[in-house]
């Protein structure tokens, strides 16, 4: 009985613990982490692919919904990486190159030299819907050096009213007094969206030359008259009130007297609630 107590009450060699103390606090959980970091790695490599940025823009365009945030996430990823030139490499597929041109249209300004060069370069792609996104980017990019480019390309003889329509825009939105005179032209183009756009430029830059114009922008039966698009409620899209309330922002911009009782009338009467709110914003202006 004796030699069992001692025996029992016999303190254990630390030797002996070491290894199950080993096990508990240190094996184990490195085995768990092993576990996590295996797995982790299993699935990157089955996600992990050779897309370009223009496979997951086709995927955003037309991808169900379970793969268009992945791809847009991916997307945006690649974007972010300054080496990765997705809309030098786009060429040969236009519509790609429209919506890349437009994306990077809306980073904010001023845009990289190179995205301003590659801009540049797409002005005299094939595709004339490449070439007006290309416009409209530059004309976002605040760049002064762009005026020269653009300048070149209107001509009022141009069969193309969509490209002198997205070039007036352009001048007008880019600093600097150099585009008056193409400006002015243009405010007897053949096209009203040509003339409306030079009459909004010039009202930006300060100059009352386009005022008769913008004055006609206020006129609901004219523009009713020459805008040529069906209105669609389902996607609260009105063209004739773009054009007005574009013409109602020009004039509140220019703070020509001459157009207030156009303005006052439109506050009141028009059957569009947003070109009323519109007007009304611009008769604070007008004082």
């Amino acid at each position: 009985m004796e030699k069992l107590i001692e025996r029992e009450s016999a303190p254990r060699s630390v030797l002996v613990a070491a290894p199950a103390l080993a096990v508990q606090f240190f094996l184990i959980p490195l085995a768990v982490v092993a576990l996590a970091v295996s797995v982790y790695v299993g699935f990157r490599s089955l996600l992990a692919d050779a897309r370009t940025p223009q496979d997951y823009l086709r995927e955003v365009q037309v991808g169900g919904l379970n793969r268009r945030w992945p791809a847009a996430y991916e997307l945006s990823r690649l974007m972010a990486d300054p080496r990765v030139k997705a809309f030098q490499n786009s060429k040969g597929d236009a519509q790609v190159r429209r919506y890349l041109a437009l994306a990077i249209g809306r980073l904010d300004p001023p845009l990289p030299p190179d995205a301003i060069a590659e801009l540049t370069e797409a002005l005299e792609d094939a595709d004339s819907e490449v070439r007006i996104s290309a416009i409209w980017a530059l004309a976002s990019s605040g760049d002064a050096a762009v005026v020269s480019r653009l300048m070149p390309l209107y001509s009022a003889q141009d069969g193309d009213a969509g490209i002198r329509k997205m070039v007036v825009y352009a001048l007008g939105a880019l600093p600097g007094d150099g585009q008056i005179a193409i400006l002015r032209t243009a405010l007897h183009d053949d096209a009203p969206d040509v003339r409306w756009n030079a009459a909004v430029a010039l009202a930006r830059k300060g100059s009352h030359e386009g005022v008769p114009v913008l004055r006609q922008m206020l006129d609901r039966q004219y523009v009713e008259q020459t805008v040529k698009r069906e209105v669609r409620q389902d996607a609260d899209e009105d063209p004739i009130a773009d054009v007005m309330i574009s013409g109602l922002r020009a004039a509140a911009t220019l703070n020509d007297q001459a157009l207030k009782s156009s303005v006052t009338a439109l506050s009141q009467n028009d059957r569009s609630l947003r070109v009323r709110n519109a007007a009304l914003e611009a008769l604070k202006v007008m004082g």
